[in-house]
């Protein structure tokens, strides 16, 4: 057997509260080699991000400790290193790629600086040489026009642009091992899958050995060659990829892989991570098929009724452009088309998809409809009335029916105020209209149990009442923006990459939330998303936009099943774990 780059032995970590030291990572152990990569995944909260920043000796040891365990890089003995010495350790022989380019890079420093400091601190090299190498690194990483973006600051570029940087960086001074957490997240599926490329490719040039983090199997796929399934701080299972993807064995390994929005059959609802816990899928694949898929004549039927009805939102010829300007007189040379030319009916219960890439003007869409952007030109119908047109009370009255969920829960949300008060606020702001059903008459007469109505129905407890946004996880905050934007018992509901950022048991158990309000309160969606799993699961028709344009429309099934335009077959191919065939594995 080779002998590995970086060794875990019986590694403990654990996190302080309230005076009392709780274990976050409970006794685990992995190997690193070289050429290798190893899939660690889990939900947030498993120790899995936790563990590898141990390994790098990032934790704040006021709040979090390494109680016991050995950390052997190249044969050599870490945990126990000074931060002198580690500072020589991290970067030059074992480096990090985080999850958030944006608030890994200094915001007031130019990229190239940025890595050319790396470069000077490890190794003794002129500004000069520096540059030259930070220029060929960005080359390495395939990012566009290497020069301009040495002199770039972060903020001007794009998320997969940020996140190549930051890759650049860590490989700079060739490490033996890069660990890689959630670097592909948020990104799309395009920009995702040349992420995982440019990985492969890096690591099959230096040699290095990887650690790569992540929640999605899918993902796991396409990049690892062995897998560690963790869990509540432990690891479930370990084993070569082929064998944890084809052949789960722990009911935990099962239940993320099922609660994957499949490619390939249509669901009632997504089975969810502790329902195989609970033993409840012990038949497997057979049995969700015959308790949840939809057949073919249901959905026939079930579209058929829908087209029938009256559209409840019609798009005309909408065109929402940003205007380019230089100069010191701020002269308009040129135009950004978000929206160019834009048009399409969305009937009353319908989910529409709305799928792209980033850029694409998808979200600039979703709030032209709103007017949270103000349109260039077309118009806007909502039951008959023209939006375009509405101003003041008017507008306020649009607005209270038709509401928006936005990305990230968390700037969605006043820090300041408990959740509450952040679910009675849209119900205060709308004069306590559209509520009468919950109990509350007037402005100021609102009352405690129809919020907790509205946690309950959202799946949270009343005891959420007085919490903060950062006393709850992502897909609780999740929750709370969805009942935030039903308080006001709106018609349709925007959903902008509402679970992108969630991990995907706690998406599938939002994605069934979304539906079952849906059907309860008669909503209708539009759901954005660059994630045409969850957009075919969620849809009933799918609208592919590409440089502010629809480039196809059609029924969800159809859609994935026969892509007509050569963009949307490209999205579909860059779906991560096709080589597995995971659009469906139990």
């Amino acid at each position: 057997m080779p002998t590995p780059i970086l060794l875990i032995r019986d590694l403990h970590v654990s996190f302080v509260r309230d005076g009392r030291w709780s274990e976050a990572v409970r006794g685990i152990g992995y190997e690193v080699f070289a050429g290798r990569t190893l899939g660690i995944v889990g939900e947030s909260g498993s120790g899995k991000s936790v563990s590898s920043l141990a390994v790098m000796r990032l934790l704040n040891e006021r709040q979090c400790r390494i109680e016991a365990g050995s950390i052997l890089l190249g044969g050599e003995e870490i945990k126990d290193f000074g931060e002198t010495r580690m500072a020589e350790v991290r970067g030059k022989r074992i480096a990090m790629v985080f999850q958030e380019p944006m608030t890994s890079l200094n915001p007031v420093y130019k990229c190239g600086f940025q890595v050319s400091e790396m470069i000077m601190q490890h190794e003794q090299v002129s500004k000069a040489e520096a540059r030259r190498r930070v220029i060929e690194l960005f080359k390495q990483v395939m990012l566009p026009r290497p020069e301009a973006i040495y002199d770039s600051y972060p903020h001007e570029l794009s998320g997969g642009q940020k996140q190549r940087v930051m890759i650049a960086m860590a490989i700079a001074c060739k490490p033996q091992v890069l660990i890689a957490d959630e670097p592909t997240t948020a990104l799309d599926v395009t920009v995702q899958l040349e992420i995982l490329k440019l990985l492969r490719k890096l690591q099959a040039e230096t040699g290095m050995g990887m650690i790569f983090i992540t929640h999605d199997l899918g993902v796991v796929a396409e990049i690892a060659d062995d897998v560690a399934v963790m869990h509540d701080g432990v690891i479930l299972e370990r084993g070569p990829v082929a064998d944890i993807l084809n052949h789960p064995k722990h009911p935990y390994t099962q239940g993320l892989l099922a609660c994957r929005p499949p490619l390939g059959v249509r669901l009632k609802r997504l089975p969810v991570v502790k329902e195989f816990l609970d033993g409840q899928w012990q038949g497997g694949k057979r049995q969700i098929l015959n308790d949840l898929q939809i057949l073919p004549e249901e959905r026939e039927q079930h579209l058929k009724t829908l087209y029938s009805r009256q559209p409840l939102l019609k798009v005309e010829h909408l065109k929402t452009w940003y205007p380019l300007r230089k100069g010191v007189l701020n002269k308009v040379y040129g135009h950004v088309k978000a929206v160019d030319d834009v048009s399409l009916e969305v009937y009353e219960g319908e989910t529409l998809g709305l799928v792209g890439e980033s850029g694409c003007g998808k979200t600039t869409l979703g709030r032209s409809i709103l007017r949270l952007a103000e349109p260039t030109g077309g118009k806007v119908w909502f039951d008959g009335i023209e939006v375009t047109s509405l101003k003041g009370s008017d507008l306020r009255d649009f607005r209270r029916q038709a509401q928006i969920v936005f990305q990230d829960p968390y700037s969605s949300l006043n820090p300041r105020m408990t959740i509450g008060e952040a679910i009675a606020e849209p119900m205060r702001v709308h004069s306590g209209r559209g509520i009468s059903e919950h109990g509350c008459h007037g402005l100021r007469a609102l009352q405690r149990d129809a919020v907790c109505d509205l946690l309950e129905q959202v799946g949270l407890q009343a005891d959420h009442y007085n919490r903060y946004p950062h006393e709850l996880s992502g897909g609780q905050r999740q929750r709370v923006c969805i009942a935030r934007a039903l308080a006001v018992n709106p018609r349709l509901v925007i959903c902008d990459e509402s679970v992108s950022a969630l991990d995907v048991s706690v998406q599938a158990q939002v994605l069934n939330l979304l539906n079952r309000l849906k059907q309860e309160r008669g909503l209708t969606y539009i759901f954005i998303s660059h994630d045409l799993g969850v957009v075919r699961f969620m849809s009933d028709r799918v609208v592919v936009m590409f440089n502010g344009r629809p480039v196809e429309t059609n029924d969800a099934d159809t859609l994935f099943e026969h892509p007509q335009n050569a963009y949307t077959r490209k999205l579909i191919d860059a779906l991560p774990g096709r080589r597995f065939g995971l659009e469906f594995r139990v």
